[in-house]
């Protein structure tokens, strides 16, 4: 598998299978772990950077994970594949955006169900992504992943505060549970206010697709804990599977169905308007773009368009963004050609069904 092969197809976190997948769009829980008798990332010296990355690069390519990892070295790699990789979740900003002096890289499942970041804000960031509502799935796979390693690496770990992280919000267990959720239903009947209010109530962070400073694009929210200290992890995980993804959903489907009988023309417009917009438009940017699928995947999740599906919405949703989009053409591009490229992508794929 190579960077390029990844643009044939969706990725794992917009599969659009699972449960609840017309609300949930995927499931993920990462774990942050440090080698005993190292510093932490922040203050290593370029030596112990690449003793790490050596390490972790034989545990992660080992075999003992999965046939066919693939390793980037970010270094070493371009902007726009580092672009790429952030566009499909699997490193953040963060690692992408780091200089040349820090060494790091990112170990890729072959179906992208996990990735395992080198050298970010903790020597491993291990994470797995499933989509829709797999959240048991997901700490299962990852409790695998994390035991293999443990078995060769001596993960940092204190009797009193559990494994020692970078960062004190995430010593504990270093889990983070977060669900992608789609909410454009409350979006439209102004609710969305009361769901951020709750979620902060109850110690949750509510963030853009992208996690940390990111904006809610495509009204796609992502809802995460915000402490691991104190708590087991299948208390975190419990919380999430119990009361806090499940009332989420109950709120938009309330909402959806507000909409069908109270503002059916009003939706009906928004959906019909984001569909002759992006089956017309010569110009079209990201931004503009993941406002009108969100509209239009209402509307096909609620039955009131069938000219397109799910998956073909989920490819052009990955297939639009500035990397993938340039990956698919072959060769870079200026923001300006970025955005006619895009809307001859949409316009031929909608158009072709």
């Amino acid at each position: 598998m190579n960077l390029r092969q990844l643009t044939d197809h969706a990725g794992e976190w917009l599969r659009g299978a699972g449960p609840h997948s017309e609300i949930v769009i995927s499931s993920r829980i990462r774990l942050a772990r440090n080698i005993a008798g190292y510093p932490f990332v922040g203050h290593a010296s370029r030596r112990q950077q690449l003793d790490l990355l050596d390490r972790c690069k034989n545990e992660v390519m080992s075999g003992r994970l999965a046939d066919n990892v693939l390793w980037v070295d970010l270094v070493e790699s371009t902007d726009l594949d580092r672009l790429l990789l952030v566009e499909r979740h699997l490193i953040s900003r963060q690692h992408a955006q780091a200089g040349a002096e820090l060494s790091r890289a990112v170990g890729v499942g072959a179906d992208e169900t996990f990735a395992i970041m080198v050298n970010e804000e903790d020597h491993l960031r291990i994470q797995v992504l499933r989509s829709g509502m797999q959240l048991s799935e997901a700490f299962d796979q990852i409790n695998r992943i994390d035991d293999v390693l443990e078995n060769t690496l001596d993960f940092a770990y204190s009797r009193r505060f559990g494994y020692l992280t970078a960062c004190p919000t995430n010593a504990g267990t270093g889990i983070r549970v977060s669900v992608m959720l789609h909410l454009p239903a409350l979006k439209l009947t102004g609710e969305i206010e009361k769901v951020r209010r709750a979620a902060r109530d109850m110690h949750l962070a509510v963030r853009g697709m992208f996690g940390e400073g990111s904006d809610a694009l495509g009204d796609l929210y992502q809802v995460s804990n915000q402490t691991t200290l104190g708590r087991t992890e299948q208390e975190i995980l419990a919380d999430f599977q119990n009361t806090v993804v499940p009332q989420i959903i109950a709120y938009e489907q309330q909402a959806r169905q507000a909409l069908l009988r109270q503002r059916l023309s009003q939706l009906d417009d928004r959906v019909w308007r984001a569909w002759a917009l992006l089956t017309n438009a010569r110009v079209m940017g990201s931004e503009e773009v993941l406002g009108l699928f969100s509209h239009l995947r209402l509307g096909v999740n609620l039955g009131r368009i069938d000219r397109v599906d799910i998956r073909t919405l989920n490819e052009l949703f990955l297939l639009t963004q500035p990397a993938h989009l340039q990956k698919l053409t072959g060769h870079e591009m200026a923001p300006a050609a970025r955005r006619e490229a895009r809307a001859t992508l949409i316009r031929q794929r909608l158009n072709d069904r």
